[in-house]
C-alpha cells in the first residue's frame, strides 16, 4: 500500500547473517511484541507484570538500530519498538502504568488490546514532523489531534539521547510518540498500532508512507 518492500529479518541467524540482511534494507521498522524489553537493560525492577523478554529480538533490535544510526537509514518504531528505541538511547520505561497513575488519572486502559478500534485520543505538538505527516493536505501542521488503539502496559519514563517527545495522551500524559532531534535523520515512533488501522485511517496511512519517503530519499542520497 505504502511502496515498500517488508523483508524480515528472522531472530535465529547468526550475527554475521543478520547483518547481512540488515545491510540490504533501506529503513527499519520496529514492530510490537508480547514480550517486554528486559528491565536490566533500563535499571528497571522486574515489577511482576512485565512479560519475559524475548533476548533474541532484543539483540536483533539492537543491530538494526545501530546499523540504522551509523548509516541514517530512516526508523520507524511501533508500540515495543518504541519503548526498544529508546532503552538502545538509555531512556527508561514505566513498567506499569497503573502503578505508575494516581487513582484519579487512570481513566484510560491502555492495554485494550486489538479487538478496540479506538481506545484513545493522541494530541501531537505543533511543528512537530509527525504533526505534518497526519496533517491533512494543504493545511499548517499544527497541534492535532487524533484517535488510536492501545495495546500497551508500559511506557516511556526518561527519554532517550537524541529522542524528544512530540505527542501524549491527554487523559493521562503517558507519552505516545517520539521522534529524532537530528532533522536529516528520519526517526519516528508510536505507541499505538497503526498497521491496524490502516485500511480505514489515513493518518495510519501517512506514516508509513513517510517511512517509505525517508527510505527512498536515503537509497538516492547513498
Amino acid at each position: 500500500m505504502s511502496g515498500g518492500e517488508p523483508i524480515i529479518v528472522p531472530l535465529d541467524l547468526d550475527e554475521a547473517e543478520t547483518n547481512r540482511i540488515i545491510e540490504s534494507c533501506q529503513g527499519v521498522l520496529l514492530p510490537g511484541s508480547k514480550t517486554d524489553v528486559d528491565p536490566a537493560r533500563y535499571g528497571g525492577l522486574s515489577h511482576e507484570e512485565v512479560a519475559p523478554a524475548d533476548r533474541k529480538r532484543e539483540a536483533v533490535d539492537y543491530l538494526l538500530l545501530e546499523h540504522a544510526y551509523t548509516q541514517r537509514k530512516p526508523i520507524l518504531g511501533i508500540c515495543y519498538g518504541l519503548q526498544s528505541l529508546n532503552v538502545y538511547r538509555q531512556g527508561t520505561l514505566i513498567e506499569h502504568i497503573p502503578d505508575f497513575l494516581s487513582p484519579n488519572r487512570r481513566h484510560v486502559n491502555h492495554a485494550a488490546g486489538r479487538m478496540i478500534a479506538l481506545v484513545h485520543q493522541v494530541r501531537i505538538d505543533a511543528g512537530s514532523m509527525l504533526a505534518r505527516i497526519v496533517a491533512q493536505e494543504g493545511l499548517q501542521p499544527e497541534a492535532v489531534a487524533i484517535g488510536v488503539n492501545s495495546s500497551h502496559h508500559q511506557a516511556i519514563n526518561r527519554v532517550g539521547g537524541g529522542l524528544k517527545i512530540v505527542a501524549r495522551c491527554p487523559d493521562d500524559s503517558i507519552v505516545e510518540a517520539l521522534e529524532g532531534t537530528d532533522p536529516e535523520h528520519f526517526v519516528l515512533a508510536v505507541q499505538w498500532h497503526p498497521e491496524r488501522s490502516v485500511d480505514a485511517d489515513e493518518a495510519s496511512r501517512s506514516i508509513f508512507r513517510a517511512l517509505i519517503e525517508g527510505a527512498r530519499t536515503c537509497c538516492e542520497q547513498s
